[in-house]
């Protein structure tokens, strides 16, 4: 039950946090962000063509940068209020999109996926299990999940601190931690431009991802952080093992610029 609880307020944040951040704007949505998740594991060209479903599409970032990729159709699935943002971004693609208002599991319902992709989502799901066994079920022979997770290596000095800060402003009032972001988007004002010339925590990170990001969704991604009532930090081994579990075979595993991990996994050609 408290398992169940959680997940339902993870969703009920996440609605509201879209419904006041509703914009996908700059670098975050575009097809450099895109590959950047990739990394090495596969080119986005691979993407051309093809039938996907994307779990957890909040505002309908992903789902554009998808399109915009050359997908021939993609299932976009939200359970939250974000689904009215993410059918008025999306608009103009209406034609190429199937809108599924409903949890991750719902991706069962479809058939014949060469994709199911899910960024920045399953680390909010308590147990994301079920969420990948039913991703095996909608993709065809030889398909492929994408996940994209939160990690722990590389994150250690970030959690020590603000694992202890989320406790506090996930109870916060949505415009009081909007306040709060905006204050500390100011310090990455500073922040960023020092990583540029000193050795700080989560170098990397700072000039590649979020000195990319313009100052506004900058702040949206802080928010983003210290709002989900929910967030696992995944070691390499169990980021591996939630795709392997779920059935998948051909593991493949990325450290993105040394704090998240892009894991994909192929669907065995033959049951």
């Amino acid at each position: 039950m408290a398992e169940r609880e959680t997940d339902q307020r993870t969703i009920a944040d996440f609605g509201e946090q879209w419904s006041r951040f509703p914009q996908n704007i700059g670098w975050l949505g575009s097809q450099d962000c895109l590959g950047d998740h990739l990394g090495p594991l596969m080119p986005v060209e691979e993407l051309r063509g093809a039938r996907i479903a994307d779990i957890g599409s909040g505002s309908g970032r992903i789902v554009k940068m998808l399109l915009d990729a050359g997908a021939a159709r993609v299932a976009a699935i939200e359970p939250s209020k974000a689904f009215y943002v993410m059918e008025k971004n999306l608009a103009e693609d209406r034609s190429r999109l199937d809108l599924i208002h409903d949890t991750g599991e719902a991706v069962r319902q479809l058939r014949d996926l060469d994709f199911v992709i899910s960024f920045g989502v399953l680390h909010h799901i308590v147990d994301p299990g079920p969420v990948l066994s039913a991703a095996f079920e909608a993709l065809r022979p030889g398909g492929r999940v994408i996940v994209w997770l939160y990690g722990y290596e590389g994150n250690e000095a970030y959690l020590k601190v603000f694992n202890n800060v989320r406790r506090i402003t996930k109870r916060l009032p949505d415009p009081v931690l909007s306040g709060v972001a905006s204050l500390l988007n100011v310090g990455l004002d500073i922040y960023i431009p020092l990583s540029r010339v000193l050795p700080l925590p989560m170098r990397d990170y700072m000039q590649n991802h979020l000195g990319k990001v313009d100052r506004g969704m900058r702040k949206i991604t802080v928010f983003d952080q210290l709002n989900p009532a929910y967030a696992k930090y995944y070691r390499r081994q169990e980021a591996i093992a939630l795709v392997a579990d779920g059935g998948f075979e051909d593991v493949k595993i990325y450290h993105r610029h040394g704090y998240s991990w892009t894991v994909i996994g192929t669907k065995p050609a033959r049951q």
